[in-house]
């Protein structure tokens, strides 16, 4: 079920395009979603289809086309590596392994402590910067050698310890 405060945060999006184009606030209606329930289920993906008259077959195409879409939960970092092939050329799939060892996951995976959500990306759009990588959908780190990815993972887990 959808709340009143969901439903007038998909009105206001709803308002940005003419009355017949409805759908093309899926992408907006889907990112409120995960933003209250922190990824994207099957009955989320029908809820947003039911509102916005589509059929629940195109609101998945858009969930699993875009990896901003989370369709099961992640922990509280969600790291996403390129691995595109400018990136796989410059060392990403080497970043994406040694993510892999360091916090003892595999990619697609989630550390025990909830922490870390580990992805293989497409094209982030960096490739000149790589390897690259996006925390989190919104913070990109350039230039991602093995010691700053170190720093990176280090730094995230000393922040969490020091929350109370």
């Amino acid at each position: 079920m959808i709340s009143e405060q969901t439903k007038a945060r998909f009105e206001r999006e709803v308002a940005k395009y003419p009355a017949d184009q409805r759908q093309s606030a899926v992408m907006a209606c889907l990112t409120i979603v995960q933003e209250e329930r922190g990824f994207v289920s099957a009955e989320s993906e029908q809820l947003v289809a039911d509102y916005l008259g589509m059929a629940p077959i195109a609101v998945h195409e858009v969930t699993t086309f875009y990896n901003m879409y989370n369709q099961q939960p992640v922990g509280k970092y969600k790291l996403n590596v390129c691995t595109n092939l400018p990136c796989q050329l410059r060392d990403g799939t080497n970043a994406l392994k040694h993510l892999e060892h360091k916090l003892g996951i595999g990619m697609g995976e989630t550390s025990a402590d909830g922490l870390f959500t580990l992805q293989q990306s497409e094209c982030l759009g960096a490739c000149a910067d790589s390897p690259v990588l996006l925390v989190n959908d919104f913070t990109m780190c350039s230039f991602m050698s093995n010691e700053k990815l170190d720093q990176l993972i280090d730094g995230l887990k000393s922040a969490e310890a020091k929350q109370p």
